[in-house]
């Protein structure tokens, strides 16, 4: 039992590097058995949906952020990306509202740019 939790362990350790290094692809192989293994660690399906969105696995992205927030409603990055993947699949209005819900939860810069510059696209495309 010891030794399935540090492979566990392991393997999602092994999928954190592999997203840095910008192989998400890679990570969602080393993922899998961990999604298998933690089925209710938000951590593992925070890992999983940045996973999809580097790879543009939008859809599957969106899902494993929507799973993040049903498991912890207060994760403000699950809510950043979740409009990130919404905008990637052009839905942004959707995208805007989960951008103004992670700038209330949490202010960064990185989420107030987006949520400006999504807020402008928004703007622009009335104006037409």
């Amino acid at each position: 039992m010891a030794e399935d939790r540090q492979d566990t362990f392991e393997a999602f350790r092994r999928a954190e590097a592999l997203v840095a290094q910008r192989r998400p692809l890679d990570a969602l192989v080393a993922l899998a058995p961990v999604l298998d293994a933690e089925p209710d660690k938000s951590s593992v399906h925070l890992l999983a949906g940045r996973a999809y969105l580097g790879s543009a696995q939008l859809r599957r992205a969106e899902a494993a952020f929507l799973r993040v927030l049903e498991l912890d409603p207060t994760d403000h990055y699950a809510r950043f990306a979740l409009g990130k993947a919404l905008q990637r699949q052009g839905r942004i209005t959707e995208a805007q509202t989960q951008l103004r819900l992670a700038v209330a939860m949490h202010p960064l810069p990185e989420y107030q740019e987006a949520l400006g510059e999504i807020s402008a696209r928004i703007a622009v495309e009335r104006d037409r």
